[in-house]
């Protein structure tokens, strides 16, 4: 009996060597994942999340999910300490994938995941966009310059070369200079405009506005939006109350998950000033058909995603086989033979 056990470590470095940073793909896997689940091909139990102060929401979740058809599961632990760049000068978001086989219940691969995490969030947000944004947005604004904001910026350009103008609006001046550098370098296309911390001018007129801050502040404000614009919103209480109640359609990854946490509109059901009714779909059922994105031109609708384990799991999944197909990675032996063999 063969009872070595052996598993793929899988670094960032091995990730980006392996093209993972490749956000027309990773779109694409998350449009199957929830083709997939509609299906009923995955396996999605609840997810853990504690959070360890309730101010800053420094909080640890742990997210498993599975997929019956690939016979794989895995789970994505990921820890979010929002006061983390300002207080110890280090990434606010960290995180680990692991995968195990259903077959065997073996273990595949562990891989760093945190360029993963923020590749599914902004992935998932141009999905959305692709059927709640008008068809060719021209004009890109940001409340938030960091990781998150960067990774949304080449998403939605990825998924919308029409756009020609983006404005990013943070608590620095540096912090926007260094966004419109970077980005700038990536898509020179798109002419990057810092707002010197202004939110209102970054945002208003914009087609497609994202609020990505590490915060829990009311900053985005109904009268900044114009009417067909679309909103994605990223992190916890960025907006007033009034955006939301401003929109057409509300719109979440998925609303179950959402209403128990403490997003804006997790807080407006909390508080009861939103209903169960006043949610117009999860995304899976918009990608679906069964029912419609946008359907005018003069609709702002309001995207709110809190992540979905079993997309984290597709995304770790096929980083994982691009990384064994260029033989990337380093395999690591667990065990060599069983205890008491």
């Amino acid at each position: 009996m063969n009872t070595a056990k052996e598993m793929l470590l899988l670094s960032q470095e091995d990730l980006l060597s392996a093209n993972c940073l490749d956000f027309k793909a990773a779109v694409e896997v998350c449009r199957q994942a929830l083709v997939a689940y509609s299906e009923g091909d995955v396996i999605a139990p609840e997810k853990v999340s504690v959070i360890f102060d309730e101010r800053t929401q420094d909080r640890i979740n742990c997210l498993p999910a599975g997929f019956r058809s690939s016979k794989t599961y895995g789970m994505k632990w990921i820890s979010v300490f929002p006061e983390n760049p300002r207080e110890r000068g280090i990434q606010n978001v960290g995180a680990l994938s692991l995968l195990s086989s259903m077959e065997n219940g073996n273990p595949l691969a562990l891989m760093d995941s945190t360029m993963l995490s923020g590749l599914r969030t902004a992935a998932m947000s141009a999905l959305a966009a692709r059927y709640l944004a008008q068809a060719r947005p021209r004009s890109l604004a940001f409340v938030g310059a960091g990781v998150q904001a960067r990774m949304h910026f080449l998403a939605m350009t990825e998924e919308f070369p029409s756009i020609s103008q983006c404005a990013v609006a943070s608590r620095t001046s540096a912090t926007e200079r260094e966004f419109a550098r970077q980005m700038s370098a990536r898509r020179p296309g798109v002419d990057i405009v810092p707002a010197n911390g202004d939110y209102e001018a970054a945002v208003r007129d914009a087609d497609i506005v994202v609020t990505a801050i590490s915060g829990q502040e009311r900053i985005l404000q109904p009268g900044w939006i114009s009417q067909g614009a679309f909103y994605a919103h990223v992190g916890g209480l960025e907006d007033d109350y009034g955006v939301p109640r401003k929109a057409a359609k509300i719109v979440c990854d998925s609303w179950a998950g959402v209403k128990h946490r403490s997003q804006t509109i997790s807080r407006m059901y909390h508080e009861g000033l939103l209903r169960d009714s006043d949610i117009h779909a999860d995304l899976h059922e918009i990608v679906i058909g069964s029912k419609p994105g946008r359907e005018r031109d003069d609709e702002f609708i309001y995207y709110n995603g809190v992540g979905l384990p079993f997309i984290d799991v597709a995304i770790a999944r096929w980083a994982m086989e691009r990384a064994r197909v260029k033989g990337l990675g380093q395999k690591f032996t667990l065990q060599e033979r069983c205890l008491f063999e």
